[in-house]
């Protein structure tokens, strides 16, 4: 799954235009390195949102997913 869908599918950004612009500004990164929204995430990769100092462990990959669903997809380290 894209990166910024994953984003957006997970509820840990809103939108996924938002999310969109966040990658391309260089504030999330992919398992350390500087992402594009076309990346792909797999599962156990680390997802670093450097501008609020965040990090994600992702569990699951679901295309949709409910607000609970949502929440198992990953945890915050």
């Amino acid at each position: 799954m894209r990166l910024d869908k994953y984003l957006k599918v997970s509820r840990i950004i809103k939108r996924r235009t938002l999310a969109k612009e966040q990658i391309e500004k260089g504030n999330v990164l992919l398992n350390g390195k500087v992402a594009k929204a076309s990346s792909e995430v797999s599962v156990n990769d680390l997802i670093t949102l450097s501008k609020i100092n965040k990090s994600y462990k992702v569990l699951l990959i679901l295309p949709n997913a409910t607000e609970e669903k949502a929440k198992s997809m990953y945890e915050e380290i």
